[in-house]
């Protein structure tokens, strides 16, 4: 009895910490509170838009149906403007029928003025080909006038109420790579970490060293989740248990949340550290820095299992490299290719099923023990 009432008491608390409301608009005050800057989009956000003209077009279709839509939700700021937290294709695909998308990341590339060619409609068939401006006016009335409910999250809300819900809203649907989730709903907490993320991310002698990695993991935000791995790895790996998808994602909000106690992020030093990394390693073995050993050389590709052990097994001795001394590079390479074609490596680095705690101990400790027998 008493378990139920410490249960019911700890949901009455949490619930004290939302609130909303609900609103019913239409698409057109929508797109006028769009223009006018009063509804926002982060740009992160924006970039998860991925209907092909088919999709956004029978969802056009819908509208002029008036079949029934599900809702779209929004966050209140402390200026009351709108922040979209579900409901981005919906919303994006009313922005293309209108020439107000811009979505130069989509190939082919959609801009300001580009209005969608409504295709693939398959209840009322006639629409197709037809833009906005080509419409009927009672057709394109009942759009502007089509109405959405549309759920408020206001600014009294948690923070972290705030965070989960945009999380959780965010996990289905749409199939989005976790990193894509982490870089839009962790602001809800604070942006500092996941920006400092993204300017990591840019740093040359990093994209050097990742640059084998394919055009749709860039695109999915692989190379920002790399940078993650790197920090959580270096600061919290002894936090690993199996999943290393809510590994990163407990990290990330560690770091972010300003409510965390003993548990602080040093930027300038980390930023050093990051730096120092990749610039020995793009100055030992540049793109072939996280790349498998073949027959007889490392190859053009890009191991994940390599980028960890590598990252994390080099902080060992990270303070004693010397960047200016060419000799303390050349040794670093040696070792490492070294390391790259040993048979006990590269049985921790090959195959699937390799994100157990202990192999991954296992291999940053090949790695740390290795680089540690370099006289520099």
């Amino acid at each position: 009895m008493e378990n139920i009432e410490k249960l019911i008491l700890s949901l009455d608390e949490k619930i004290k910490k939302a609130s909303t409301r609900s609103l019913d608009i239409s698409f057109n005050e929508l797109l006028d509170m769009y223009k006018d800057d009063e509804l926002n989009i982060t740009p992160d956000y924006q970039r998860l838009f991925r209907w092909n003209q088919g999709t956004q077009s029978r969802f056009i279709e819908s509208l002029l149906l008036e079949m029934p839509i599900p809702p779209i939700y929004v966050v209140e700021d402390e200026n009351r403007k709108y922040q979209l937290i579900d409901g981005l294709q919906r919303f994006s695909s009313y922005l293309h029928l209108r020439g107000e998308l811009d979505a130069g990341y989509l190939d082919p590339a959609i801009k300001k003025g580009d209005f969608l060619e409504l295709q693939d409609c398959d209840i009322v068939e006639d629409l197709n080909g037809l833009t906005f401006n080509e419409l009927p006016t009672s057709l394109k009335i009942i759009l502007k006038r089509s109405y959405i409910r549309v759920e408020v999250v206001k600014k009294e809300s948690d923070k972290k109420f705030r965070y989960y819900m945009f999380k959780r809203l965010n996990t289905g649907g749409e199939a989005l790579t976790q990193q894509e989730v982490r870089n839009c709903t962790i602001r809800m907490l604070n942006p500092d970490f996941i920006d400092f993320i993204g300017k990591m991310n840019k740093k040359d002698d990093y994209q050097k060293c990742i640059s084998n990695i394919s055009e749709k993991q860039l695109l999915s935000g692989f190379g920002q989740e790399l940078v993650l791995r790197f920090f959580s790895l270096k600061n919290y790996r002894d936090n690993f248990k199996h999943d290393v998808a809510d590994f990163l994602t407990e990290y990330m909000e560690k770091v972010s949340d300003p409510d965390t106690k003993d548990f602080s992020f040093d930027y300038k030093k980390e930023e050093e550290a990051f730096n120092k990394t990749f610039c020995i390693l793009n100055k030992s073995l540049g793109d072939k820095s996280f790349g498998r050993y073949g027959k007889s050389s490392i190859g053009s590709n890009f191991s994940v299992y390599h980028f960890e052990a590598i990252c994390t097994g080099l902080q060992r001795i990270i303070d004693r490299i010397n960047l200016d001394d060419d000799k303390h590079i050349k040794t670093i390479r040696k070792k490492l290719k070294k390391i790259k074609s040993d048979k006990k490596f590269i049985d921790v680095t090959t195959g699937g099923g390799k994100n157990s705690r202990g192999l991954l101990d296992k291999r940053i400790e090949i790695v740390a023990k290795g680089v540690s027998e370099i006289q520099l």
